[in-house]
């Protein structure tokens, strides 16, 4: 139910970013008739009747932040929903998201300079045997993007979101599909928004400290980013050094070292640039891409599943 299509977005954004002294009128609606409001959009926007409840959901978060900024014009508006709640996610949708990433363990993470070759580019991977993709907010136009391919592959494809910086960030991927979240650096702060909501944080680490700083504030995998010297070696000395860490190497993860990299202990590996190739992306070259995927997804089958860790 989190995934919204465009003219949901729109209509959410269009909520969040009003101003108060060009749409009192909404705010009054939203205090006096929420259910007019809801029917109001579902007019305007020709939302189909499965929508609606995701737009129900989303006038509940805005209405707390639309009633606090127009406080000034009423005094009897009071927030509906809790800071706390917002984008609350269910603990059965965590581990779904995490038994996706211990039986495929290998995430296509997409950045591409132009918008035109990014859905091209993910789709070439999926054909290719990719169960899990990531689009990074570096890549024009990724929120649409994910959105179309969570609608798309909904429950055949896990879909989230990377290059994610700050708290608003993932609350943007959320609203539009992302099932989970992916740091280039650690956030604390992000990763207990996440973990407060049941949402699967994935946090960019560098050192064994950064690594289980992330495992202790409540990312259940962490990213290893960039990649570091020795390789494999290395993830099997912290693995067997830090037993409770889930590590997902990014950086460093090519298509004929994968396989090797999770049979020492990894739990799951992202693929770049050596999945997408920038040279085949110019170029328009997707069957490359996939048969990049093909190759890669081989090895990754190869090592078998992940035993997590719970």
């Amino acid at each position: 139910m989190r995934n919204c299509n465009h003219r949901l977005n729109r209509v959410s954004q269009y909520i969040t970013n009003y101003k108060p002294l060009e749409h009192i009128d909404i705010q009054r609606q939203l205090n006096s008739n929420f259910f007019s409001v809801i029917s109001f959009y579902f007019k305007k926007y020709s939302l189909t009747p499965t929508n609606i409840i995701m737009l129900s959901t989303t006038l509940l978060r805005r209405t707390a932040a639309v009633t606090a900024r127009a406080s000034t014009f009423s005094t009897t508006a009071a927030p509906i929903a809790s800071s706390t709640n917002d984008y609350m996610s269910t603990m059965e949708t965590r581990e779904k998201v995490l038994d996706w990433f211990a039986k495929y363990r290998a995430c296509a993470v997409l950045r591409t300079p132009t918008s035109e070759a990014c859905p091209k580019a993910m789709q070439a991977a999926i054909d290719g045997g990719f169960k899990i993709g990531e689009f990074t907010l570096t890549t024009p136009d990724c929120l649409d993007h994910l959105s179309n391919f969570r609608t798309k592959y909904d429950g055949e494809v896990s879909i989230g979101c990377g290059t994610i910086m700050k708290v608003q960030d993932a609350k943007d991927a959320v609203d539009a599909g992302a099932e989970f979240i992916i740091t280039p650096v650690l956030l604390t702060d992000v990763v207990e928004w996440c973990a407060e909501r049941n949402i699967v944080v994935i946090p960019g680490c560098q050192t064994p400290t950064e690594l289980y700083t992330a495992y202790k504030h409540g990312a259940p995998l962490q990213k290893v980013f960039p990649g570091v010297a020795g390789g494999a070696m290395w993830i099997k000395a912290v693995s067997a050094a830090l037993p409770m860490l889930s590590l997902n190497p990014t950086s460093g993860v090519d298509l004929d070292n994968a396989g090797q990299i999770l049979q020492n202990g990894a739990a799951s590996v992202g693929l770049v640039a050596p999945l997408f190739d920038p040279a085949a992306i110019a170029s328009g070259d997707w069957d490359q891409i996939q048969a990049n995927a093909e190759k890669v997804m081989g090895n990754v089958r190869a090592a078998g599943p992940y035993d997590r860790k719970k």
